[in-house]
Parts: C-alpha cells; structure tokens; sequence
C-alpha cells in the first residue's frame, strides 16, 4: 500500500519510502530552484559548439550555480567530482565532463541540479552540435514529444503508470527503445526520494497522483534497442547497441487541477533547435 506523508517546508525530510506532500511554501521554493536550473539551461546554448570540450561546460555550471546563490548538487554526490553530467550521443546519462570535445554532428544532453536554499531544482535539455544528421534531429525532437506527452497525463487522480504507459507508447510508435533501467523520481529537500517515476509502464499503475506530490520525468529514449550498460568509471551509461540515445527532463509539482512545471526555459529555449 503506498503510503504518503503531509509535510511543512520546514519539516526534517527523511528517505523513508512515504509520497511527500507539499504546501504552498514548498511550490514557490522549487518555483526559484528550478528558474535556476532552467536559466543554466538557457545559457549553455550559445557555448555548445563544436570544440568546446564538456569540462568547459562543466565549469560554466558551476560558476552560474554559484553566482545564483546555490550549489550544484551533484558535487560531491556519492564521490561524484562534477557540477552536472553531460551525456553524447550513445551515452545514455550520467556522462562526466572531460577533457572530450565536442564535434560536428554530435547530440549532446546535460543535465543540471542547482540546490537552492535546501531544494533542488532538477532538469536536462539536448543539445545540437553544428550540423546534426536528420534521424539524430528526430529522435531528438520525438524524445521531448515523450516528456510532454508524460507530462499532459499528470493531474489528480490519476496513476504513476499513465506517464510511463504514454511515453512508452509514443517513443514505440516510431520504433525507438525505452530505458528500463533509469526512471524519474521524487525531490524536494531531497535529491532522490519516493516515487520512481518508470517510463514504460502499465495506464492505471502504480501509487496515485496526489496534489503536492514533487517529481520528476525525464525519458531516455534510443535510437534503436532499450538495453544499457554501464562503462568500468561506475557512472556513464551507454547502449549495448551503441545506438544514439537522447533524454529531456522537468521537475514537476501536482496542482489541485494538473500539474506545474519548475523547469520551464524562461527564454522559451525548452527544445532544440535554438
């Protein structure tokens, strides 16, 4: 039975397996963290280009999260050594910024936490490098159909498993692999918390969406196979095909009417191209 648990935004938050749900105060704290993540975003666009190597990025992500009053939370995360993770072409997340460059024709996701007076602001957007090949542009453009698509089915009422079930069906709809092995989750105060939020699912799966309820939805999508690995530094994972793979997340909150999303671009820059 899933259990759920009523929370002030001053309450010590535990990881204790119960739904958290949040108050007004809480939405308008993850209202500010998630602006941030989302103005990070928008400022990587003009900086990804080709030749820029993925540590540069790494360090223009550090410097904004920093000058924005926040910290980024990856660093430091379970030994983690960087400020966000930037994932290309067949790395399917968690790809850690190097000295690699960037090159013409790469697709290239990067995914940024800004921790913002204790709450976390969560969201990754693709990028396209110069001149990129049309079936990478179009899986790039059907992967955030899938995240829009999770998003529309996220109201009162309805079930975990009808973002999963939706996205699921899209993504297969043009014979492209779903990630099993990573999902959505809840945040808040904390960087990972209950729900996972899975991305091929079961319609009417799955604990019940409830207003106050915090999490995010962030599709994996392949160009071919769903099946990952992971490489020996324990962190990036690739497709066993070695198929170009391609990702978009939001941060989310469930209103009393649908659901509110933190990570929007302020800019409108939500999707490539820019």
């Amino acid at each position: 039975m899933t259990e759920y648990q009523t929370i002030a935004a001053s309450d010590t938050v535990l990881r204790d397996g119960t739904i958290k749900l949040h108050g007004d105060e809480a939405f308008e704290a993850m209202r500010r963290a998630g602006r941030l993540a989302a103005e990070i975003l928008d400022e990587m666009v003009p900086l990804v280009q080709p030749g820029v190597t993925t540590q540069a990025l790494d360090d223009v992500v550090r410097q904004m999260t920093l000058d924005g009053g926040a910290i980024p939370a990856t660093l430091g995360y379970r030994g983690y050594a960087h400020s966000c993770c930037i994932s290309i072409n067949h790395v399917v997340c968690h790809g850690i910024p190097s000295d690699k460059v960037l090159k013409d024709g790469d697709i290239v996701n990067i995914d940024v936490t800004p921790l913002l007076d204790g709450w976390h602001g969560d969201s990754s957007r693709m990028y396209l490098v110069g001149d990129v090949p049309l079936k990478a542009r179009r899986l790039v453009d059907v992967t955030h159909e899938c995240l829009m698509i999770g998003i529309d089915q996220c109201k009162p009422g309805a079930r975990l498993g009808d973002i999963g079930a939706a996205i699921q069906a899209h993504a297969e709809q043009h014979r492209y692999g779903v990630v099993r092995e990573f999902c959505g989750h809840g945040l808040g105060r904390l960087f990972h918390d209950a729900p996972e939020v899975i991305h091929a699912a079961r319609a009417g799966s799955g604990p019940e969406l409830k207003p106050g309820m915090f999490f995010t939805i962030e599709p994996m999508i392949n160009l071919g196979k769903p099946w990952v690995k992971m490489l020996s530094d324990g962190w990036t994972a690739v497709t066993r095909d070695k198929s170009l793979s391609a990702q978009f997340e939001h941060s989310i909150g469930i209103t009393e009417t649908g659901c509110e999303v933190f990570t929007l671009s302020p800019k409108g820059l939500d999707k490539p191209p820019y």
